[in-house]
């Protein structure tokens, strides 16, 4: 749009520019913006010094309007000062044309002011696109991980199940352990009891890899697993081999599986539940502090569970003498800290109980 209130200067204009451009010669600023209703130029050639509005109150409400803000604005003028010049540039215009001017140098400006335009067009296309890439790459990404994740789980709860169909003597023990320790983790949390260590942990992988505690009982003979009544000391022995056997699976998966990381709380609920504070239980021996948190956390819920559950060998137990039995482990069988984290949820362990019996 060429805006001047000079009619020589709108034809002579027009002239130069109309075998390039589609010009609308426009002879004062109220009109400009009449025809702006309608019309949205890609570059304004706009007079200075015109009566009514001049060039200088045009610009100011083209960049106060966001409609028109990003539209570039040559000036043109027969005023040839820094100071003019300046203010011009000051109020938002792009170029500056003396008049009478020439048509190659107005068409060579006006083009370098279309080409920045397409080019600023073509970079917001750019990012825009790039943003919605980014943006789906990351729900791609978010939703692969959600099935790797739950594909792993359900492994590993297959397995679970699995094992637990072997072990006919123990039905509900892997749901009903999964809970306990949900139990213990949460008021652990809110306790502020090992936060350093458990905020490392991932949670998402933790509950679901606890089902793996006694993955191992899948290679002991049904002889021994279903055995109705009490193992002898040979039996036991290889009862108690279900953790090593369980330890060296879930490493076999681990060494030919390229992510892993899900499994590393497997390892340690699997290989180290059945030690002791004291140091007094198998396999290793470990002592206190050694013992991984996850299996320190595994042996309440196991033994828990154990006691309240009908055994051939023994019948079950209340949910009060379990909760002393474990109560008088505190240092001995059991971490003092997590026995009193376990005093805390008692009532729920009592409620997974008979909810899953």
């Amino acid at each position: 749009m060429l805006v001047d209130d000079n009619p020589v200067n709108l034809a002579l204009g027009r002239n130069m520019l109309k075998m390039f451009y589609a010009v609308y010669p426009i002879p004062t600023s109220a009109k400009l913006f009449e025809i702006m209703e309608k019309v949205t130029p890609d570059l304004i050639l706009l007079d200075i010094e015109m009566p009514d509005v001049n060039g200088y109150e045009t610009i100011k409400m083209l960049k106060s309007d966001p409609l028109f803000a990003d539209i570039p604005v040559i000036f043109l003028t027969s005023k040839s000062d820094t100071e003019s010049e300046l203010e011009g540039f000051s109020l938002g215009a792009v170029d500056y044309v003396t008049k009478p001017f020439s048509a190659p140098l107005l068409l060579k400006r006006i083009d370098n002011q279309l080409l920045i335009v397409r080019q600023k067009k073509d970079l917001l296309a750019s990012q825009a696109a790039l943003r919605d890439y980014a943006e789906n790459l990351e729900d791609k990404v978010r939703a692969k991980t959600a099935e790797v994740v739950a594909l792993q789980n359900a492994v590993m709860a297959t397995v679970a199940d699995l094992v637990e169909f072997r072990d006919k003597l123990t039905g509900g023990h892997i749901t009903r352990t999964n809970l306990y320790l949900k139990a213990l983790v949460e008021e652990m949390i809110a306790s502020g009891f090992y936060k350093d260590e458990v905020s490392h942990w991932d949670m998402g992988y933790f509950l679901p890899s606890a089902q793996l505690h006694d993955v191992g009982k899948i290679a002991i003979t049904d002889l021994i697993l279903n055995k109705p009544g009490k193992l002898t000391p040979e039996e036991f022995e290889i009862m108690k081999s279900h953790v090593t056997v369980g330890v060296d699976a879930i490493e076999k998966i681990m060494q030919n599986a390229h992510e892993h990381a899900f499994l590393q709380h497997a390892l340690f609920i699997a290989g180290t539940h059945h030690e002791k504070w004291d140091g007094s239980g198998y396999p290793l021996g470990l002592r206190g502090g050694d013992i991984p948190l996850e299996g320190r956390l595994m042996a309440i819920a196991d033994v828990y569970d154990a006691l309240i559950s009908v055994r051939p060998y023994k019948k079950s137990l209340s949910h009060e003498e379990a909760r002393q039995i474990i109560e008088n482990g505190a240092g001995t069988h059991f971490d003092a800290t997590l026995v009193d984290v376990f005093m805390k949820v008692e009532d729920r362990f009592r409620q997974i109980a008979q909810d899953i019996s």
